[in-house]
């Protein structure tokens, strides 16, 4: 943050508090202070002289940090989780800065998951408007044939929504055990996406992994490793995010 003046969502969510939406909520909702006057007007511009308190508690800006974490299945993808069950986290304790996931992987659903605490950087990954790839490998129960996996890219309707696929491939098919493993290209990730997809046609999900996100790979760790993303990867990931059709 600068001396120039910047708007105060953008702010909270370049401290790695939040998201700039839920920022935004937060200031609607009362919860945030400058220089001790309640805020509650979205686009409010602050400097840096200026004192922001979010839910009582001081904003302090961090150095931004980027994170790559190979989630295991039957691991949350949050801070949190009211049933006690283990969260992404739990698997980073040591890490001083106060990181959040960019987006989420199900529950059961295990590969790379993004951290940070640059909410700006957060909000371009997660942007519908930007075309990053992301890359499952899932193993599927039964052998589609070719006519309903072209649905995939068509879309399929799933609670009012409709689910596509921006590629597929089929890498394996096994007769004997009546399973096809997929490799599945998304560009946005809904609830369940693609378990809902194939849900639709038929063909449940037995096993589903993130293999790539953008240039992104699990190359050298294992479940419940993570590392930093390098200088070069930050800068050519947000470049993806930036640019349309990259």
């Amino acid at each position: 943050m600068t001396n120039t003046k910047e708007r105060l969502q953008k702010v909270i969510a370049q401290s790695g508090v939040t998201s700039r939406r839920k920022a935004e909520k937060l200031i609607v909702d009362g919860k945030v202070k400058v220089n001790g006057k309640v805020i509650t007007e979205l686009g409010t511009k602050v400097s840096t002289q200026d004192k922001i308190e979010v839910n009582g508690v001081r904003l302090e800006k961090e150095e931004p940090v980027y994170y790559l974490f190979y989630k295991p299945r039957e691991v949350i993808s949050s801070l949190k989780d009211d049933k006690g069950r283990t969260v992404v986290t739990d698997y980073l304790g040591d890490i001083p800065e106060r990181i959040y996931p960019i987006g989420r992987l199900d529950y059961d659903t295990s590969g790379i998951l993004l951290l940070t605490n640059d909410g700006t950087f957060a909000n371009q990954l997660m942007h519908p408007r930007y075309e990053i790839d992301k890359i499952y490998v899932a193993k599927i129960k039964g052998i589609p044939t070719k006519k309903e996996l072209q649905e995939l890219k068509k879309g399929i309707h799933s609670n009012n929504e409709l689910l596509k696929a921006v590629r597929y491939k089929v890498l394996e098919t096994d007769k004997r055990k009546n399973a096809t493993i997929l490799e599945i290209t998304l560009h946005e990730g809904k609830n369940r996406h693609i378990r809902r997809m194939m849900e639709e046609l038929g063909y449940p999900v037995m096993k589903l992994k993130r293999e790539k996100y953008g240039i992104l790979d699990l190359q050298g760790l294992q479940p419940g490793n993570f590392r930093r993303l390098t200088p070069h990867e930050v800068k050519k990931m947000r470049h993806s995010a930036t640019n349309e059709n990259c």
